[in-house]
C-alpha cells in the first residue's frame, strides 16, 4: 500500500454551494458547484476539472471515428471533447439542470444530449465512457453489464472506459473513505480491477498521477509547505494563483504494471467484451 498522495489545492478547496460557473455564453444557465460533479469555468475547481479533462482527452485519441456514449456526462464538457474525434457522441445524464446546460452550450453536428438514467439508456455504441461515477452506484456490476450489452455488434476496437478515484489517495490519512456524500463505495485498485474483470474478457488498467508542477508541489508538501504557508499568511494568495494555473499536462496516465496503481489518484479501466 502506498502513502496517500498530497492534494494540491490546500485550503482553497471549494465548498459545495459556494461557487457558480463564470462567463457562460448568452442563453446558457450557469451551473452551481454542488460536489456531485466537476465543472469548468470555476477557477477554484480547476484542479478537479483538469484532473477529469485529461482522461477525456486521452480517450478522445482512442475513439476516432466511433459511435460514443458518454454516460453520466454532467455539464457536457467531456462529451464535447470526445466529439472532436468521434463519429458521433451522445451525452447521457439524468439531471435536468445539467442536461439543459449541456444541450445549450455544446452544439456541434455530431453531438447530442439525452436526459435519461444511464442504466436504462439503450442505444448501441462502439464505445461507452463512464468517468468518475461508478462510485456513486448501488449496483455497479449491473451498470457494467448493461454497458457491455450496448457494444453488441460493435467492431473489435469497441471498449468501455470506466474511471474512479483511488480511496487510498482520496480519503484523509487513516480514514476508510472520503467525506464525499455522493459516493456509495470508494475503491482500491485490486477491488476495482476485479469488479471490471467480472464483466469483461479483457481489462487494461491505468493510473492517473501528478506530473510537472503538481509533482513539484507534492514534494514541497512533503518538505513542510503545508505548515509554512499558513504561518506566512500566503495560503490564499498562493492558491488563488496556483490552482487556476493547473493544466492537463500536470497529470499523467500510466499503465499497470509499469506504474504502482496503489499510489494513483484515479484508476481508468479500458474494458473489452
Amino acid at each position: 500500500m502506498g502513502d496517500a498522495v498530497p492534494q494540491p489545492v490546500g485550503e482553497a478547496v471549494p465548498q459545495p454551494g459556494s461557487y457558480r460557473q463564470r462567463d457562460q455564453p448568452d442563453g446558457v444557465p450557469p451551473l452551481e458547484l454542488t460536489g456531485e460533479r466537476t465543472l469548468p469555468d470555476v477557477p477554484e475547481e480547476n484542479y478537479w476539472f483538469r484532473r477529469h479533462l485529461v482522461v477525456y482527452e486521452w480517450i478522445a485519441r482512442r475513439v476516432e471515428g466511433l459511435r460514443v456514449l458518454d454516460m453520466a456526462c454532467g455539464e457536457g464538457y467531456g462529451s464535447s471533447v470526445l466529439a472532436r474525434t468521434a463519429a458521433s457522441v451522445v451525452g447521457v445524464d439524468a439531471n435536468p439542470q445539467a442536461h439543459e446546460h449541456a444541450r445549450l452550450r455544446y452544439v456541434t453536428p455530431n453531438l447530442r444530449f439525452a436526459r435519461a438514467l444511464v442504466e436504462r439508456f439503450g442505444e448501441p455504441a462502439d464505445a461507452v465512457v463512464f468517468l468518475q461515477t461508478i462510485e456513486h452506484l448501488q449496483e455497479p456490476g449491473a451498470a457494467l453489464e448493461h454497458f457491455r450489452s450496448l457494444l453488441a455488434g460493435a467492431p473489435a476496437s469497441a471498449a468501455v472506459f470506466v474511471s474512479t478515484p483511488n480511496v487510498l489517495t482520496l480519503a484523509p490519512k487513516g480514514a476508510s473513505r472520503s467525506g464525499n456524500p455522493w459516493h456509495v463505495h470508494e475503491y482500491r485498485f485490486r477491488e476495482f480491477e476485479q469488479l471490471c474483470r467480472g464483466h469483461f474478457a479483457s481489462v487494461e488498467m491505468h493510473g492517473l498521477f501528478h506530473a510537472r508542477k503538481l509533482r513539484v508541489h507534492d514534494l514541497a508538501l512533503r518538505a513542510g509547505w503545508d505548515r509554512l504557508h499558513p504561518r506566512l499568511g500566503l495560503t490564499r494568495a498562493f492558491y488563488d494563483r496556483f490552482t487556476p494555473a493547473i493544466a492537463t499536462s500536470d497529470f499523467a496516465l500510466r499503465p499497470h504494471p509499469a506504474a504502482d496503481l496503489d499510489r494513483a489518484l484515479d484508476f481508468l479501466a479500458v474494458c473489452r467484451p
